[in-house]
């Protein structure tokens, strides 16, 4: 899993020239958001849910993301019918399973969908991953009561049942892979206090995973720019509601310098 910031700049400055269409089915809270961040990197977002057309979305699309935030049936028959067509097509999936754990429609949701088709990414925060990999987790609806690290072990173990890559967001976002765990330590706290950013998280995974195959690489880009943009927009910012604007505007702006600057990234020792 080499990564650099020549590289992870490389895979912006692909996103922006080709313009990837992600696909998302996701939740009510955040569509506006992600879709704007999606847009402001460069890729091209569609929110679409219908069960008649989401087979023929995946079919035009480079990246699948499929969020569970708000529930529903038909929703999670759309869900199913999108990641098998992604399946069949070679399109990667990233998966959010927002508060598994805090349900058990939630948590078998999820774990089928992933027997079903594993997914290329799951991206969850701790507690999300620990309750996906069969071990209690301490959980506060779709928030996380424990820490990143702490789900380092269910990761792993996670992605020795799934080969997916595994990413852990957190105050340090874990990406964990068969050959080995890379940590970014990118971010700001106040990040945490604007609703839909780890959601947003897992877009942004969508878009790099268009556009790179391999799709540890693909996390880690994606967590270390938006840990970037977050910490330049905490900067410019007030407090959350301005730190909304300025994170988007930090994502449309962003430059290799920025990175070069910024960037704490490395394998786990």
């Amino acid at each position: 899993m080499k990564i650099t910031v020549e590289s992870i700049y490389a895979d912006v400055a692909k996103i922006r020239e080709t313009s990837p269409l992600v696909h998302n089915i996701t939740n009510y809270v955040v569509m506006n958001s992600t879709a704007n961040a999606l847009l402001v990197l460069g890729a091209s977002p569609v929110m679409a849910h219908a069960e008649q057309e989401v087979e023929e979305m995946t079919g035009i699309a480079r990246a699948l993301v499929i969020n569970i935030g708000t529930l529903s049936t038909s929703w999670v028959a759309a869900m199913f019918l999108a990641a098998l067509r992604a399946r069949d097509l070679g399109v990667p999936l990233v998966l959010d399973p927002v508060g598994v754990g805090a349900t058990s429609y939630r948590t078998k949701t999820c774990r089928d969908l992933i027997e079903t088709v594993p997914p290329a990414i799951i991206r969850g925060n701790a507690s999300e991953i620990m309750a996906l990999a069969g071990q209690d987790a301490r959980t506060k609806g779709v928030d996380s009561a424990d820490s990143s690290g702490a789900a380092l072990e269910a990761a792993m173990r996670l992605n020795e049942k799934t080969g997916s890559a595994v990413c852990i967001s957190g105050e340090v976002d874990y990406i964990v892979d068969g050959a080995g765990v890379i940590r970014v330590e990118n971010g700001n706290p106040m990040m945490g206090k604007v609703t839909g950013l780890g959601c947003t998280a897992t877009a942004l995974c969508g878009a790099f995973a268009a556009v790179n195959s391999s799709f540890p690489v693909a996390a880690a880009g994606a967590m270390a720019i938006m840990g970037i943009a977050g910490e330049i927009a905490a900067e410019r910012s007030e407090g959350p509601g301005s730190l909304q604007v300025s994170f988007l505007d930090a994502l449309f702006n962003l430059s290799e310098d920025d990175l070069k600057s910024r960037i704490r990234i490395g394998k786990q020792s």
